[in-house]
């Protein structure tokens, strides 16, 4: 933990709305005038694209498994070493994963390569990380420890299953048995890995959609933000000023003593409200620590 140099990370699974969480986090920091460094999970996977795809049909002919939501797939130590440098000093490594054409054309690097390493600039009021593993813990790794504030995006599996089949269909081409293929290898390493994360989450935010999933992978819609709601959860529920939320965000409930419900079309602002006090409170005592 720091007060000089905080660490803000939002973890969830591949189109669970951690975009969503992004598009907040950036105007939170636009109207307070922040210059954060942004992390994204997938530059601290272990493999470029074409060592990962050799990686799993080595793992397959020893009859085991490797995914990216694991530490076989990611290199768990770096970005726990890159929380821990940044709180402690305001510097660490950095690089970018290239995921397509567009991303190549302003990095420099190929599709499905990585970028050099670089040193974070210096100046910068946070460190923003977004992807899968900003809460992991295993047997020799924390990353969790060095995290000020852990934001935790996940909808019910089914809804997150429906997600990833309809993306990595329309953007990616691939068919949808090797989707069901890639989920079923992973799910030992998301178990494992990705869901014990949200447990120690400050804030979780959980998209519950309306409408039938019950079997998503023959589901041809996605279910739209206006047939869902979100379940938020907080960790410390004393530190939250419930009234005021309920009057700010119409048709919200709570259903326990921790857990406000709003509908999904106002996920994005009830970010904005709900975290925006906590990283004016982090600017305050990073100015007094200075």
């Amino acid at each position: 933990m720091s007060k000089k140099y905080p660490v803000i990370a939002v973890t969830g699974s591949s189109g669970a709305g951690t975009t969503t969480v992004k598009h907040a986090f950036n105007d939170i920091f636009r109207r307070l005038k922040l210059n954060p460094v942004v992390i994204e999970g997938d530059s601290f996977h272990r493999y470029n694209r074409a060592e990962m795809r050799e990686a799993i049909a080595q793992a397959a002919a020893q009859g085991k498994t490797i995914s990216h939501f694991g530490p076989e797939g990611n290199d768990f130590e770096a970005l726990e070493r890159l929380f821990r440098e940044y709180g402690e000093t305001g510097q660490g490594q950095m690089r970018y994963y290239v995921h397509d054409d567009a991303e190549a054309e302003l990095r420099g690097s190929a599709p499905g390569t990585f970028t050099p390493w670089q040193s974070i600039p210096s100046g910068t009021d946070l460190l923003f990380y977004e992807g899968l593993h900003g809460g992991v813990q295993t047997d020799d790794v924390d990353v969790s420890n060095y995290v000020d504030l852990l934001v935790g995006v996940v909808p019910v599996v089914n809804l997150e299953w429906i997600q990833k089949i309809h993306r990595d269909n329309a953007q990616r081409g691939y068919s949808a048995e090797a989707i069901v293929d890639t989920i079923l290898r992973r799910m030992p390493d998301y178990i494992h890995y990705v869901t014990p994360q949200f447990s120690r989450a400050h804030i979780n935010f959980q998209r519950v959609p309306l409408v039938d999933t019950s079997n998503p992978f023959i589901a041809r819609d996605i279910p739209t933000p206006d047939e869902s709601m979100v379940v938020i959860r907080f960790r410390n529920p004393k530190e939250e000023n419930f009234p005021y939320l309920l009057q700010m965000l119409p048709d919200s409930f709570m259903s326990r003593a921790n857990t406000l419900v709003i509908p999904g079309t106002k996920m994005g602002f009830a970010m904005e409200i709900i975290l925006g006090p906590r990283i004016e409170i982090m600017m305050e005592e990073k100015g007094s620590a200075v």
